[in-house]
């Protein structure tokens, strides 16, 4: 499936609820936000016929993602389904780990191939300053038993950002460098409450130059190290001397990577969002309600993803920019 770039749409990230069990300062306000009625979001049933007709036009890979997507009730049915659905190759989750740990077995056995996990500090102090919430242990525990799990791909998530974090860069890409796990560093995007508390990324090229000065020299990997090989992912992976794993870098604000860009998102609500940063798409969730058969429900999918725009804006505030925050869209 193409967009009118002709990029090859192959990767859909689908948001199971708004709802989190942390409060991340750059994400959710202290005080909450207003649940979604669960009369909106779609049923897993719902979301199952979505996957079917998208993974009919050519997805592949789908990520499951909040909020926090172990809330929802029976996300391992979900799990089961979508690995059951003709065409789906892969299943992830990003997860704040607070219940993985306790899920895991079951995500596992129900086919789940991959795990990110959102982890900004490996500092108990600083974890509660940064989600108002006293989840270290929990999340702890997760990380411990994902460096032991050799049967899911592990990555994990970093938002750099100044005077909150930035001090444990080099200390969080040592877990890459004694287990076999992509640490990817998350560029801060303006979302949300990162825009209006006015919170400051760290510019990933002051990243890369912390790890190089701590590890010397950031040899590229994968697609990185093949010059001229299109991206398939936002990430681009180094892998300095001595590690098991590897570092990964998503920047979308200083290194746009929107001429690759490969996925759609589909928020709880049922809307098939074609950008972070955009309000184009598609109310699914009329389509699914409103009677639409499987060949008419495909075929408005296919259109609105032809359109899908060209690129993103976050540095301007134009009349297309979506007003969602980050934890009603999955990121």
């Amino acid at each position: 499936m193409q967009d009118q770039f002709q990029r090859k749409i192959e990767y859909l990230r689908i948001s199971v609820t708004d709802c989190c069990n942390l409060r991340c300062r750059y994400c959710m306000p202290a005080h909450g936000v207003k649940k979604l009625r669960h009369a909106d979001i779609l049923s897993y049933e719902e979301i199952l016929r979505d996957v079917r007709a998208l993974a009919q036009m050519g997805i592949r890979k789908v990520r499951l993602t909040g909020g926090e997507p172990l809330v929802r009730r029976d996300i391992v049915h979900l799990v089961r389904g979508l690995k059951e659905t003709p065409g789906i190759e892969t299943v992830a989750i990003t997860t704040n780990g607070v219940l993985l740990s306790t899920m895991m077995d079951e995500l596992l056995d129900a086919g789940l191939d991959a795990v990110n996990l959102s982890l900004d500090t490996l500092d108990g102090g600083k974890f509660f300053s940064i989600t108002r919430r006293p989840m270290f242990g929990a999340v702890m525990e997760a990380l411990e038993r994902l460096t032991r799990e050799p049967r899911i791909e592990v990555k994990m998530n970093c938002v750099p950002i100044a005077g909150i974090n930035d001090d444990e860069i080099t200390e969080l890409a040592a877990i890459a460098r004694d287990y076999p796990i992509k640490m990817r560093y998350i560029e801060l995007m303006p979302i949300g409450c990162a825009r209006t508390e006015g919170y400051r990324g760290v510019p990933m090229d002051a990243v890369r130059a912390r790890l190089r000065d701590a590890f010397g020299a950031l040899l590229p990997v994968g697609e990185a190290a093949h010059e001229g090989a299109v991206p398939t992912g936002p990430a681009a992976y180094v892998k300095p001397a001595g590690f098991a794993g590897a570092l990964g870098f998503i920047d979308a604000m200083e290194h746009k990577f929107c001429a690759t860009c490969n996925r759609v998102r589909l928020t709880a609500e049922g809307f098939l969002k074609l950008c972070l940063y955009s309000n184009a798409g598609l109310d699914t969730r009329a389509l699914l309600r409103g009677g639409a058969t499987d060949a008419q429900l495909a075929d408005a999918i296919a259109h609105a993803i032809w359109k899908k725009p060209e690129e993103h804006y976050f540095e301007m505030d134009t009349e297309t920019r979506d007003r969602r925050a980050m934890y009603q869209v999955g990121g």
